[in-house]
């Protein structure tokens, strides 16, 4: 969940000192753990604009018929040129910004007005959303391969705005810092769980998890039964599995909230090692595992700098 959701609803009055300034709201503890990034301001997780490749002509107006592609185009630093998203309203990812959430979400079967409208120079798609880009007629439109590898659909946006040297350019920026990070926290010796907590029971995150991979890129090693690609269901006979020196926790909605509150607070859950010694923290589920790009990877990159040494 974005914990945003958790510091108040939409609209609310900001509360105030008696001279005017403003009080923060923002939760930073649940169940007693401390939220990492609790302050995140999604207005900054875009990176600075890039330019196209030497010859080739800039798109100037940008449609994508599936979210997941923005966190692309909000690597790529152009998410200005994003005028439309032939998706339902809600579906752009919270963690994005304002800008990029600010953009007119026109249905994933836009009419023919709001498609003339949008008057696109390109419309990047998904096999699962490439019926979608029917409704542009004669526009331009390009299929990003759908095949799970955050990495090479990166590449693929960038190569189809014209921005392949910037895309290979920001991959290698970003590894270079995941290699730095991991020798600087000795990541190697540090084992890190993963879990995620759903409105009934609570999951272990396997590698092939967005997170999973970006703690593998980090250098960040899982415990023993914690190294298999794919996640499995905590259960009584495998209960301590969740435990390691440092668990990452996460909570998948509103009653992913509630019975990860209940749990946190088990003595079964605090007779484990991590709550023992305060070493439990809590993410945020949207970014941790529903991120799908280079903008989300910077981001938990950027959590587990601040955190991997720290205490709940």
């Amino acid at each position: 969940m974005a914990f945003a959701a958790l510091a108040g609803c939409a609209g609310e009055q900001p509360l105030t000192t008696p001279d005017g300034s403003p009080i923060s709201t923002v939760t930073t503890r649940v169940a007693e753990v401390n939220i990492v990034n609790a302050d995140r301001d999604p207005a900054r997780t875009c990176l600075a604009p890039t330019a196209p490749d030497p010859g080739q002509a800039d798109v100037a107006r940008i449609v994508v018929t599936d979210p997941s592609l923005l966190d692309a185009i909000c690597a790529l630093g152009i998410g200005p040129k994003v005028v439309a998203v032939a998706a339902d309203a809600g579906t752009v990812p919270a963690y994005l910004g304002p800008q990029l959430g600010a953009v007119p979400t026109i249905g994933a079967t836009p009419d023919p007005a709001a498609a003339a409208e949008a008057a696109p120079d390109i419309v990047l798609s998904t096999p699962r959303s490439a019926g979608s880009a029917e409704a542009f007629g004669e526009t331009r439109a390009v299929t990003i391969p759908g095949d799970g590898d955050w990495r090479s659909e990166f590449t693929a946006v960038a190569d189809a705005l014209g921005r392949s040297s910037s895309g290979a350019r920001l991959l290698e920026e970003f590894d270079t810092e995941t290699r730095r990070t991991g020798r600087r926290m000795d990541a190697a010796h540090s084992q890190v769980s993963l879990v995620r907590f759903t409105g009934e029971s609570e999951m272990i995150a396997g590698t092939d998890t967005f997170a999973g991979q970006i703690l593998a890129s980090i250098g960040v090693q899982r415990p023993e039964p914690q190294r298999s690609e794919g996640s499995f269901t905590v259960t009584d006979q495998n209960f301590t599995d969740a435990d390691a020196d440092l668990i990452y926790v996460s909570f998948l909605g509103e009653r992913g909230l509630a019975h990860g509150e209940d749990v946190l607070l088990s003595d079964r859950w605090l007779d484990m090692g991590a709550p023992t010694w305060k070493r439990v923290l809590a993410v945020d589920d949207a970014i941790w595992y529903g991120g799908d790009g280079l903008a989300a990877a910077w981001l938990v990159l950027n959590d587990v700098k601040v955190s991997l040494d720290g205490n709940s």
